[in-house]
């Protein structure tokens, strides 16, 4: 018997809009190469989460009524969200994602980035579909965002910034700005531009932190259905916030043994299982949680400043504190 989670009652609750638009992202990449198909087909097996598209749906839900224009919009952010995921299976050689094979693996990078870049022109099309030129900007801008929050990281990995203030600065553009793009979409697609969304951008950013958070203390554990290996950030030169708050702890006996190891180059096994350890020991986990809970209570304030008459305030505390709380 499958565990119901509150993703999964969501999903159930939006069955007819999910599945219009899955129909419609899967005619949208259909194209008149055979070998595009085939990888495309291929890919779409899996539909992942779909927690952004969900986010665009139910904000339209919370303002007004669903239109054509809402799925377009959808099926644009997953879209561009999935191109971001392609491209950086190249960049991080990477062999399984959530325990699927992922396309360079299966086919080669030449032909991992020109899906991806086919799945990037699909999105700014469905996106223009909308007719409004807010939704392609804030889909364009969104563009921006994640390449310069991937920089972000690199530079800062590069010349070991580690610090709190430098860690939530790269988060917001790598993630949460993908959660306020889709909650600002769906609020464009029907006609809403004004405090509501405002109030809904602020939960999307705190919402899209948590979800960033809970990734980044993945990596501390062992866990095959994410389909990365234990201390791969780590590995990468990517310090995050478990081990940033431990390595603060100026009176703990380890902290300048520590805080040299992690500025080192080309951390070896050894090296990135004690950094490991010592966050876990230094209370690094239990701190990131906190900070979880504390954006996941400030999110849910925002949220009840928004007028909801339709009811769609509860699916969207189910989906944060889903994010805070689910296994992969």
């Amino acid at each position: 018997m499958t565990c119901s989670t509150p993703l999964v009652s969501i999903k159930q609750s939006l069955q007819p809009e999910l599945d219009r638009l899955n129909e419609l992202i899967t005619s949208s990449l259909t194209s008149s190469n055979a070998l595009m198909n085939t990888i495309v087909e291929g890919y779409l097996m899996s539909k992942g989460k779909q927690i952004r598209p969900i986010l665009v749906i139910l904000a339209a839900k919370m303002l007004g009524e669903i239109n054509d224009h809402v799925f377009e919009a959808a099926a644009a952010v997953e879209m561009l969200h999935n191109a971001s995921l392609i491209h950086d299976d190249v960049v991080d050689e990477s062999k399984m994602r959530h325990s699927r094979p992922t396309i360079n693996s299966v086919w080669d990078n030449h032909l991992a980035v020109l899906v991806g870049d086919f799945f990037v022109s699909t999105a700014l099309n469905k996106a223009i579909s909308t007719g409004d030129l807010r939704v392609v900007n804030s889909i364009a801008l969104l563009g921006k965002e994640l390449s310069l929050g991937e920089l972000d990281q690199i530079y800062n990995a590069r010349f070991h910034s580690i610090d709190e203030e430098s860690y939530f600065g790269i988060i917001s553009r790598k993630t949460a700005s993908l959660f306020i793009s889709c909650v600002e979409m769906g609020a464009y697609t029907v006609g809403v531009d004004d405090s509501r969304l405002d109030a809904l951008r602020e939960f999307a950013r705190l919402l899209g932190l948590c979800f960033q958070i809970k990734d980044d203390i993945f990596d501390y554990f062992t866990n095959d259905a994410i389909g990365k290996p234990t201390g791969n950030d780590l590995r990468e030169g990517k310090i995050t916030l478990p081990l940033i708050y431990a390595l603060s702890l100026e009176a703990h006996p380890q902290h300048e043994q520590m805080n040299a190891l992690a500025r080192g180059e080309n951390l070896d096994a050894d090296s990135i299982a004690a950094l490991i350890e010592f966050a876990k020991q230094a209370g690094g986990i239990e701190y990131a949680v906190a900070t979880m809970t504390r954006l996941r209570d400030e999110a849910v304030r925002v949220l009840d400043t928004i007028d909801d008459p339709r009811g769609i305030a509860p699916a969207f505390r189910s989906l944060i504190d889903y994010i805070i709380n689910r296994d992969f």
